[in-house]
């Protein structure tokens, strides 16, 4: 039952719900007080004590469900099920039974009809064959036919053969017996696609859905992406955020504990031990949101702002044919709402980096200082309009670091009304984010320099 428990929480993952190492090792413990003959109160008590959310619970009541249903044993197609027999009949049973007495275990197994045997010989078999391995809906026969043969599929050949010779009534039977346990296989492999693929199937769409041009998703990709990027945000959290008391543990201050203790005749009754400056990060965000680049802009105010543990101080700004600020804006009003109204208020017109920076000059520049990196997030195409590089020159010679993440690929860089040779002189970092993942590593990167 410990293996049955341990794929549970193989399944469990598979369907979404966060099982850590302790968490398992509580709900086995908690089994293990339980029992297992209760159904019900073994599926409440790994409810308990896995499920941390009311969808976490759903999830897993039915993974439950589904991981520790049995199988249905297909019955054969041809049945001897006439209630009265025959004196000669009689007789002719007895030298059935004799021949079905010489078949192998599988044969005499089906030819009794005995379900519950059936469904035993057939669990151990799956997990004989290792059918909790399976991932992809490609490998549905080579496990069938791995249980079949752990089963002993070739022995129930042979003695199918052996009593279609000498009792073609009987061999009817077991034909009909043997292409029900297929089914019954086919059934039991179909279930553990369904429990143990979820999650590598997830990981497969994700991976896609990673490296896809987000600026040509559709709708219900869109949606997807949302999920994605809350995703990477969390990992970003996890991995970066600081707790706020810090153990006072490091290198010993020799100098400034002399310089404490003076009146003890330099005996160090209180020590003062190094400290490394950490410094606080600022980030300042320009998002172009034109018709071209507003859905990759969603995506990466959502992502800048699920960060607000890591990073403390963001402000962002939104432009297309001018600038206005919408750190309100995200701060107030979920994703959906907050992007709908930056959409309606500055969203889908041309762009105009010039009058866009000039606008931010008069804003916000003076908030731009040495502790601030300052992230741009558009296609530098200006409409052949003026660029104002002169005005990123001045944020760039204020700030920390000057990033500019261009969703557009490199070989378009600088044809047509592309600025971006220009104003990549100015930047610290320059790079190409058109999908999920070139994203994930551009503020990884950023967000990593403050560690």
């Amino acid at each position: 039952m410990r293996e049955n428990l341990h794929r549970f929480f193989r399944a469990a993952r598979g369907a979404g719900v966060r099982v850590s190492p302790s968490e398992s090792i509580d709900a086995m413990r908690a089994v293990a007080e339980v029992g297992f003959t209760d159904r019900g109160v073994l599926r409440d008590t790994l409810l308990l004590t896995l499920a941390k959310t009311q969808d976490e619970k759903q999830s897993l009541g039915q993974c439950f469900d589904l991981f520790f249903q049995q199988p249905d044993i297909a019955a054969p197609a041809t049945q001897d099920n006439q209630p009265d027999a025959s004196p000669a009949e009689q007789a002719s049973s007895s030298e059935t039974a004799a021949s079905v007495s010489s078949l192998g275990p599988l044969a005499q197994m089906l030819m009794a009809q005995d379900r519950n045997a059936i469904a035993a010989a057939v669990a151990s078999a799956a997990n004989a064959a290792g059918l909790s391995d399976i991932r992809f809906f490609t490998q549905r026969g080579i496990y069938s036919s791995r249980i079949l043969d752990q089963l002993g599929i070739m022995q129930l050949r042979d003695d199918l053969d052996a009593l279609t010779a000498s009792d073609p009534a009987q061999a009817e039977r077991l034909a009909a017996a043997t292409e029900a346990l297929r089914e019954t296989v086919r059934d039991t492999v179909s279930q553990a696609l369904v429990l143990y693929a979820r999650e590598e199937s997830e990981n497969l769409r994700h991976e896609i859905l990673r490296n896809a041009p987000m600026s040509q998703l559709d709708q219900r990709q869109v949606e997807q992406m949302r999920l994605l990027i809350r995703q990477i945000a969390r990992r970003l959290r996890e991995r970066y955020s600081k707790p706020r008391k810090r153990p006072r543990r490091g290198h010993l201050d020799v100098r400034r504990t002399i310089r404490r203790n003076a009146a003890w005749g330099g005996v160090p009754f209180l020590t003062t031990w190094k400290r490394k400056h950490r410094e606080k990060p600022r980030i300042i965000a320009l998002c172009d949101v034109s018709g071209s680049v507003a859905r990759v802009s969603d995506f990466f105010l959502l992502l800048i702002y699920s960060l607000h543990e890591v990073v403390s101080d963001v402000r962002s700004f939104a432009f297309s044919s001018h600038l206005i600020e919408v750190s309100d804006i995200l701060d107030s009003e979920d994703s959906t709402q907050a992007m709908k109204e930056i959409m309606a208020k500055v969203g889908f017109g041309s762009s105009d980096y010039g009058k866009s920076l000039a606008d931010f000059e008069k804003l916000a520049l003076k908030a731009v200082t040495p502790l601030t990196t300052v992230i741009v997030l558009g296609d530098a195409r200006t409409n052949n309009l003026n660029p104002r590089a002169d005005i990123l020159r001045r944020i760039s010679e204020r700030s920390k670091r000057l990033v500019w993440l261009n969703p557009e690929g490199r070989m378009g860089w600088g044809w047509g009304d592309s600025e971006m040779p220009r104003y990549a002189t100015y930047c610290n970092v320059v790079r190409q984010c058109s999908s999920a993942k070139q994203l994930e590593r551009a503020v990884t990167d950023i967000v990593a320099s403050y560690q």
